[in-house]
């Protein structure tokens, strides 16, 4: 598209994960959730917090605290007049959520990047 700016189209889902459950079951169950949330997907991010209005704590996020993040669409090189923009790799050290997995597709596979709030988890529980 011909625009610039922050264009994210999250979705909340709600997954149980059971200890007895098989990872096909949680597959199946995770499926389920996430052709329900597309069913509605064009509901505002604000919209949801307005409507439910969760009970706000201001150490974590109002609605989920784990973050998937699949960045699988072309990113070219926008070029306007005399001007060419360009993704840039920036480093952040903090997170907002307790765990957030980014995942990026290259021609090589997949890429991605975890972050973990440190208050939660230590680094080897996140390296593992």
């Amino acid at each position: 598209e011909g625009l610039i700016g922050f264009f994210v189209n999250t979705l909340v889902l709600r997954t149980q994960v059971e200890d007895t459950a098989s990872f096909v079951h949680l597959l199946r169950q995770v499926k389920e959730s996430s052709l329900g949330a597309y069913a509605h997907q064009d509901v505002p991010f604000e919209r949801l917090v307005e409507v439910l209005q969760p009970s706000r704590d201001m150490s974590r996020s109002p609605l989920f605290q784990v973050l998937f993040a699949l960045q699988n669409a072309p990113m070219p090189a926008v070029r306007k007049l005399d001007l060419t923009l360009s993704p840039v790799e920036v480093e952040n050290p903090t997170t907002k959520f307790e765990l957030q997995l980014n995942l990026s597709e290259t021609p090589d596979g997949y890429r991605g990047t975890l972050s973990y709030n440190t208050d939660l988890f230590e680094h080897a529980t996140a390296l593992r």
